[in-house]
């Protein structure tokens, strides 16, 4: 798990607000690591922050405070976030922490104990209560106005929607259900109510997130649908935008989705965490161990929609984890041919379940672990994306370069953590977020190359 990438930290990159500060406005920074799901939760302090009247400052030097949203999902993350309230304390000097890793307030201010204040993970109002101690709002009803998608730290023509927060799942590797709750999904109108208005300001991708996307609703006492996630779906699939599927746990009903992409209400993508395919390790790790029987799911997914992507996480090193265990992952790899592959090697996080576990592995056997999953997953990508060229695939324009080269993406790829398509002559008439068709003329292992189809 990582910080956002420079252009989506606001810190490196302008955030979206209306105007520049006016004079003697008070000014807000704000640093966002690690998922969509905490970017999100930027998005919403500063459209507070922005609504009370506060300016947002892209550089340490030019805010009255930053705010630090952090990561705690990993020990690596949580060093991550570490360094990064470090440098605005440096940089700045009046910092205000939020996030993951606000769940324990004493591991940051043990390392930090100039930090103004600690709030923990979507505490909206905490925060708000923690800037205007330290920086007190000015607002001018006449001047501070907000644009009615509120401040985006995602280019203009994609935007994250998180529906739920929290999780009902116990995984003993991970420490989410503790700092974020138990599920609790956003009422469906309100969901729709977001999107519309994302999409009436120029969203053309909306990309459907939370900690456990297919349990959307579940959690709801008296709901009418067994599967509200079924219902968000085929609403979201009116709007005419782009709409892709995150973090979906493969529950039955999932397949129920698969129709709604045949029939291009929603795009014909799944992002979900299986994680291992060992049925011994998967039991370790608290997971159902249904390996055999995803197999079966994933063809039945495939027959319904042949052109469906799949996306997956996986875990190598966990512990007790034998050669045999994981070469049984390696073959499953083989025989599921996932479009879109990711792995992390184990790690202990402070919290976790797994820490107790016998028979950890060594950091070298981890790593070559690693290297061998990742050349796996290399050499499917690579056939994957051999068999694209010469089609014509419709692309989203994410950005045009000073010389004309356009970066954009696929059906098949979500921004950041996918692929991409780069088109390298005739851009002229291009603008970001455009959908255009593509022919595609050559492929790497990851990234497709091609020209716009006249």
């Amino acid at each position: 798990m990582t910080q956002n990438p420079p252009n989506l930290r606001p810190d490196l990159a302008r955030a979206r607000v209306p105007d520049a500060a006016r004079p003697g406005q008070p000014t807000i920074g704000m640093v966002s690591l690690g998922c969509p799901k905490a970017l999100v939760d930027s998005e919403r302090i500063l459209t507070r922050l922005r609504a009370e009247g506060y300016a947002i400052s892209p550089d340490y030097s030019g805010a009255d405070a930053v705010i630090v949203n952090t990561c705690g999902f990993l020990d690596s993350a949580k060093a991550e976030s570490l360094d990064a309230i470090g440098e605005a304390l440096t940089e700045n000097g009046r910092v205000i922490v939020t996030g993951c890793l606000g769940a324990d307030p004493e591991y940051i201010t043990g390392a930090h104990p100039k930090v103004l204040a600690v709030t923990g993970p979507h505490q909206y109002e905490q925060v708000l209560d923690a800037v205007h101690i330290a920086v007190p709002p000015s607002p001018d009803p006449f001047i501070d106005l907000m644009p009615a998608q509120g401040v985006k730290l995602t280019p203009r023509h994609y935007s994250y929607l998180k529906i739920s927060e929290g999780c009902n799942h116990k995984c003993k590797f991970c420490i989410i259900p503790d700092m974020r709750g138990r599920l609790a999904s956003r009422p469906l109108k309100a969901v729709m109510r977001e999107a519309e208005k994302l999409v009436e300001n120029g969203v053309k991708e909306l990309l459907v997130i939370s900690q456990d996307t297919s349990a959307y609703g579940t959690d709801w006492k008296d709901r009418g649908s067994k599967a509200p996630i079924l219902d968000l779906a085929r609403e979201l699939g009116t709007l005419g935008a782009w709409v892709r599927f995150h973090y979906v746990y493969p529950y039955p009903h999932v397949r129920d989705l698969i129709p709604l992409m045949a029939e291009g209400k929603i795009l014909p993508y799944l992002d979900i965490p299986f994680q291992h395919a060992h049925p011994d390790v998967l039991k370790r790790m608290a997971r159902p161990a249904a390996s055999a029987r995803t197999l079966d799911e994933i063809e039945a997914w495939r027959d319904i929609c042949p052109d469906i992507t799949l996306r997956s996480t996986f875990i190598v090193g966990y512990p007790g984890e034998t050669e045999a265990e994981f070469q049984t992952l390696l073959d499953w790899m083989d025989e599921a041919q996932l479009d879109r592959i990711g792995c992390f090697k184990y790690e202990n996080v402070k919290g976790a379940r797994s820490n107790v576990l016998p028979d950890h592995i060594p950091y070298e056997i981890k790593q070559d672990r690693w290297n061998r999953f990742m050349e796996k997953a290399q050499s499917i990508s690579a056939a994957k994306l051999a068999a694209k060229v010469g089609t014509t695939l419709p692309v989203i324009v994410d950005d045009i370069d000073e010389d004309g080269i356009a970066t954009c993406r696929t059906t098949a790829d979500a921004p950041e953590i996918d692929g991409n398509l780069f088109i390298d002559e005739g851009t002229e008439a291009l603008a970001t977020g455009d959908i255009v068709n593509v022919d595609v003329d050559e492929a790497s292992e990851y990234d497709l190359w091609g020209q716009i189809r006249p």
